[in-house]
């Protein structure tokens, strides 16, 4: 079986070590997961898709990283904001977040700010992963209309 994997993840991949690195993760993810096995004889089919589904949060992941500091690039060492405008923007920004609905502003908050995963933030609050998925998105794109106008306030849009 392990066999099997590390050739998948290669063909996946093309790459040895993130192909090792893979199906290290995914043979961990298994095994975490292993009582949402529900079909024994399906066991290689269901690591396959584990496999794929951990490359594509992977790349994801990546993405994102490189988008962040490719933003980050533009912004030199000898840059800082000034103190008193950084404090300004952050209390607009806590009082954004503390006006989101109270269901959006814990999806938030167990995600970002305490670190759970999207699945044990939803087993934690005892709704479906597709709903605090959804919540979660709701809140980001509210806080992010607010971030993106920084002459945005409280009193216009969304967040009223």
């Amino acid at each position: 079986m392990m066999h099997d994997l590390r050739r998948f993840a290669m063909v996946l991949t093309r790459d040895p070590a993130l192909r090792d690195d893979l199906v290290q993760e995914t043979v961990l993810r298994a095994l975490e997961k292993r009582d949402l096995l529900k079909d024994p004889d399906g066991l290689r089919k269901w690591l396959f898709q584990i496999m794929r589904r951990r490359l594509i949060d992977l790349r994801r992941s990546d993405s994102a990283r490189e988008r962040r500091e490719d933003a980050l690039q533009w912004v030199g060492e000898a840059y800082q904001q000034p103190p008193q405008d950084l404090q300004v923007r952050l209390s607009q920004l806590r009082k954004a977040f503390r006006h989101l609905p109270v269901d959006q502003r814990r999806a938030l908050q167990l995600v970002a700010i305490d670190g759970l995963t999207c699945r044990d933030a939803a087993a934690h609050e005892g709704i479906a992963l597709g709903t605090l998925l959804s919540r979660l998105a709701r809140a980001r794109q509210r806080l992010r209309s607010f971030e993106d106008n920084p002459s945005y306030t409280l009193s216009k849009g969304p967040l009223s």
